[in-house]
């Protein structure tokens, strides 16, 4: 299975917000649409980083207060990994396990083409193994016939 099979289901929709916006406004944002990370994109819809839930959590730790003042810019990841439509499903779990990240934005053509996170991953995953084995067990049983 690749990561366009997922994206085909799930959808391609990606949520932005400018480096030059506040840490407040992207707490609005992953809230409204309950999501876990934002891309952090310039006017011209290039990748500049992105901003999860958990560097957030840092921030609030400690500089709470300031979270008004403090911009996604000051507090965003730079050093984005990204995947690509045509990459295998086990890679992009091996991925986002070694380097300890829940979402992955998808690039294809130099343009942000989605985003899975390690749920849409695994449920993927899951599904794959459940319909092999389901296979298997019909062609032992004989309910299938080769």
């Amino acid at each position: 299975m690749k990561i366009k099979d997922i994206l085909r289901e799930k959808g391609a929709t990606v949520h932005t917000i400018g480096p030059d916006r506040l840490i407040s406004e992207a707490i609005t944002r992953l809230n409204k649409y309950h999501i876990g990370a934002l891309m952090v994109v310039d006017e011209k819809e290039a990748i500049r980083g992105i901003i999860t839930e958990r560097d957030i959590l840092r921030l609030c730790e400690t500089r709470a207060g300031a979270l008004g003042h403090i911009t996604v810019g000051q507090e965003m990841t730079r050093d984005v990994l990204v995947g690509v439509p045509d990459d295998d499903l086990n890679y992009v779990v091996n991925v986002m396990t070694e380097n300890h990240i829940r979402h992955l934005p998808i690039v294809s053509e130099g343009r942000l083409a989605g985003m899975v996170s390690i749920g849409d991953v695994l449920k993927a995953r899951l599904e794959q193994s459940e319909f092999h084995a389901r296979h298997l067990h019909d062609y032992i049983t004989g309910k299938y016939p080769g």
